[in-house]
């Protein structure tokens, strides 16, 4: 009703401005004002246009270079419309020609500055200095966004104080009133200045050196600190004050963006049956939901755990219509089950990531270790060599090379089955072998978040372990990529960037806790049985 009302009363106050435009014209043009007689044709030519080029489908409330456009179009339009009437009805010799162009011109002032002033009156909070104090770095397409995001917040949170940017050529340059006010050198300086409360990383394209550098400093000014997410987290590509959040170790690590051949990933999965061993677990249950992306025909999830299962079935479960999801609690090395449930989906593609991975833990489990890792794959890639599964994926380690642990040497033992195997059928076997994922169950990232919610110590083994890391998402994207690329035999190693190390790692969670070194204690507890130093991609041979 009230946005009915409000269209009404735009159609009034536009109807009413073309006599005034009109006459105010003739004032103008012949200090006199005539013609009140053709009023009756030039109003509705006049409003015709308007309805025509659709000035009534906007809000003023929201009046932007869209409709100003609208506006000129339909003036010219009108304009057009009222000479080719005059003409027609043998009146333009008692109109000067003159009149048009400046009736025109007054008619888009006025409409113009109606819709401009119901703006600014509607966003006088717009200019209002209030809410916390914060400084962006990053004078970019994304500090703009942000930047009119943060005016536009109703509930002025925060007021943006000024830009940051190490592009001399920009000092001194504004942004929706906010100046930038220099490099990031001068930070300490202009928080004191300016009794700045909040930096905002606005660079979603920057390098994770350069943000590294930039986290440093921010840590030395003792302010929090927050950034936006990269630009391939930013799905709509619009930048808003929502999407700040704090800054994440993931962000600090060397890792450079993986372009992705989705097409050729799409034409591969679409209406395919594909069947995910250990799809509880972090790697397949992110598996699981990439391949959803895809819509494969049906999803067989393959775990012997019922609680993860259930957690990953309750999330996608109805999400993705047109996929058939099928939930089956078995233990890959159930020949007998594990036969069944393939005989009766047929699947095109096994994706196996079920294993154990623990590696310490392994050291003294040597038979379940076997069994599971080496026996599970060995039951599972002959069940797909019998059924002649198109395609059989092996997720692997960095540890199986030159393995030093017996977790590392079962892996190694299965690329070494799959191999085999590889000469037997149809089925193409593919390996794909990375280094540590972030934030998996049991890995470091979430062990020192545990830690430091206790206060402390983080356990470290050793001063100079270094280890290499990938996002779970990149690293499921890859599967799929390697899966696609496979002709059979292969071994894929992920390109994982620079090897980190651990001690890094550790501080810098420590640092973006909020906390400082001195607070928590990093405790070097020495290389636990099977670890190595250093992990290896790739054997000398």
């Amino acid at each position: 009703m009230l946005n009915l009302r409000n269209k009404l009363l735009a159609i009034v106050h536009d109807f009413a401005v073309v006599p005034v435009c009109w006459l105010l014209a003739h004032w103008l043009r012949l200090d006199t004002i005539t013609s009140y007689d053709m009023l009756l044709y030039i109003v509705p030519l006049q409003c015709m246009a308007f309805i025509f080029f659709g000035l009534y489908r906007g809000m003023w409330r929201f009046a932007s270079i869209q409709d100003l456009l609208r506006i000129i179009k339909a003036v010219m339009a009108g304009g057009a419309a009222i000479l080719l009437f005059l003409y027609f009805s043998h009146k333009l010799a008692t109109v000067p020609r003159s009149i048009i162009p400046i009736y025109g011109m007054l008619l888009i002032a006025f409409l113009c500055g109606s819709r401009l002033i119901v703006r600014c009156a509607k966003d006088y909070k717009y200019f209002v200095k209030s809410g916390k104090k914060v400084l962006i770095i990053g004078a970019g397409r994304a500090g703009e966004g942000l930047i009119r995001d943060i005016k536009r917040d109703v509930g002025k949170s925060y007021f943006p104080v000024g830009l940051i940017d190490d592009r001399s050529s920009k000092f001194g340059q504004e942004i929706h009133g906010v100046r930038v006010l220099g490099s990031t050198e001068d930070i300490e300086r202009i928080i004191k200045k300016h009794g700045i409360e909040l930096l905002i990383i606005a660079l979603p394209s920057a390098t994770a050196k350069r943000i590294r550098e930039i986290v440093g400093v921010c840590e030395g000014t003792g302010l929090p600190f927050r950034t936006l997410p990269s630009l391939h987290d930013i799905g709509s590509g619009k930048v808003s004050i929502n999407l700040v959040r704090e800054v994440l170790v993931e962000d600090l690590l060397d890792r450079k963006q993986i372009k992705l051949d989705k097409d050729s990933m799409y034409t591969d999965i679409k209406d395919k049956i594909v069947l995910i061993t250990g799809a509880g677990g972090s790697i397949g249950s992110e598996l699981c939901r990439q391949t959803l992306t895809l819509a494969p025909k049906k999803l067989i999830l393959v775990d012997n755990s019922e609680f993860n299962l259930f957690k990953i079935y309750e999330e996608i479960g109805n999400s993705f219509a047109g996929t058939e999801i099928i939930v089956k609690v078995n233990n890959v090395c159930d020949k007998v089950a594990m036969s069944s449930v393939i005989s009766h989906s047929v699947p095109d593609i096994i994706l196996h990531a079920a294993a154990y991975k623990h590696v310490p833990l392994m050291e003294g489990q040597i038979r379940e270790a076997m069994q599971n890792n080496v026996g599970g794959t060995q039951v599972m890639a002959s069940l797909a060599v019998e059924h002649k599964v198109a395609k059989f994926v092996l997720v692997s380690t960095d540890k199986a090379v030159n393995p030093s642990n017996i977790m590392g040497a079962t892996k190694r033992a299965s690329e070494i089955v799959c191999d085999s195997y590889n000469r037997l059928g149809v089925t193409k076997f593919v390996t794909v072998r990375f280094g540590n994922v972030l934030g998996t169950d049991g890995s470091v990232v979430p062990t020192f978040r545990q830690q430091l919610e206790k206060g402390g110590p983080i356990t470290v083994t050793h001063p100079d372990i270094t280890r290499y890391f990938m996002t779970i998402t990149e690293a499921s994207q890859l599967i799929l990529q390697a899966m696609c690329l496979g002709n059979g035999g292969e071994i894929f190693v992920l390109d994982m960037g620079e090897p980190i190390k651990i001690k890094f790692l550790a501080e810098q969670m420590i640092l973006l806790s909020g906390k400082s070194l001195e607070e928590i204690e990093i405790k070097y507890i020495g290389l636990r049985p099977g670890e190595k130093l250093y992990e290896e991609l790739f054997y000398d041979t």
